[in-house]
């Protein structure tokens, strides 16, 4: 069966991911966990986007950018040495959006199942926590793009069976960790049914709720395989030296996925951020960022507002 144009276009860029994802090359840095984050990249106000702000626009608190994000694992978000200061790629983000936007960054933790009611009930004005932007999401939500959207399956660091996964038949018989209600999972689910239909041996798919114990079945060979962001997975795996990356596909396969900033629909907010977005990277501020937190391959050129999101399953 010949592959549609789109399905083509997606494998060549995950290919291209794979050649730089290596762990090694990712996080050959030592992450600052202070709570002070002295180096973290800080921006000048951008006139054009403090301008596109509509004008009836209340902000949650005055004077600041009050933004929701989740605190689970570096480099994305996590607790600094305080435990409760947030640090990593998004509170980073977040910071440059606030700069641009001559605001004050407030952040906000939040449980990754409460940012919707969170959003749609004014409580805050953004939300910066890897949210991948699909379809269904966006009929209540605007965005704004930052990054690619890249998921990678890890193995036991001396697993000697498991050498690649980049396809449904690959994880045939295997027992493979995913976290629940994520885009991730519905990958995995397909994948299942896929191997399913075609008469191979089935996938067990596992759910753990905590990170320490994914990592832990994994290393204890109670499970073969775990498939999560892999911006996390090869933080961890540099750290510990305890996992490896066998394979990485998009986190919306078949097709290609973006992760953005989630604002309320039709609130008058995202195509500020969009400017924003685009100041940094246009003037270099958005690189040192993804450099500081190891992200650098999944870069995106340009941010656009509420671009084609993943189709309704």
């Amino acid at each position: 069966m010949s592959r549609s144009p789109k399905y083509v276009a997606a494998a060549i860029k995950v290919a291209a991911f794979a050649a730089v994802l290596a762990p090694t090359a990712l996080y050959a840095l030592t992450p600052d966990l202070s709570p002070e984050q002295k180096g973290r990249p800080r921006a000048e106000k951008v006139p054009e986007a403090i301008a596109a702000i509509a004008k009836d626009f209340k902000f949650a608190n005055d004077g600041a950018l009050t933004v929701a994000t989740t605190p689970f694992e570096l480099p994305l978000d996590a607790y600094a040495t305080d435990t409760k200061t947030a640090i990593g790629n998004e509170p980073d983000i977040a910071q440059l959006i606030a700069d641009s936007l001559g605001l004050k960054l407030e952040l906000v933790p939040v449980a990754w199942p409460d940012w919707p009611l969170g959003l749609a009930s004014g409580k805050f004005d953004a939300v910066i926590s890897n949210v991948t932007v699909t379809e269904a999401r966006k009929e209540k939500f605007d965005f704004s793009t930052y990054r690619h959207d890249v998921l990678g399956f890890y193995v036991k660091a001396d697993n000697k069976t498991i050498e690649a996964i980049s396809e449904p038949k690959d994880v045939a018989g295997l027992k493979v960790i995913v976290s629940s209600g994520t885009n991730q999972e519905q990958i995995l689910l397909n994948w299942a049914k896929k191997n399913k239909e075609a008469g191979l041996q089935p996938t067990e798919i596992q759910y753990y709720d905590d990170s320490a114990v994914r990592h832990l079945a994994i290393e204890s060979g109670r499970a073969d395989a775990d498939l999560e962001p892999n911006a996390t997975e090869a933080f961890y795996a540099v750290q510990n030296g305890k996992t490896r990356l066998v394979g990485v596909v998009s986190g919306g396969w078949p097709l290609t996925a973006e992760i953005a900033v989630a604002t309320k629909k039709g609130s008058g907010l995202a195509d500020a951020i969009t400017l924003a977005l685009n100041a940094q990277i246009k003037n270099g501020n958005y690189a040192k960022v993804l450099e500081r937190w190891g992200l650098t391959a999944e870069h995106i050129d340009q941010s656009r507002t509420n671009p084609p999101g993943l189709p309704k399953s």
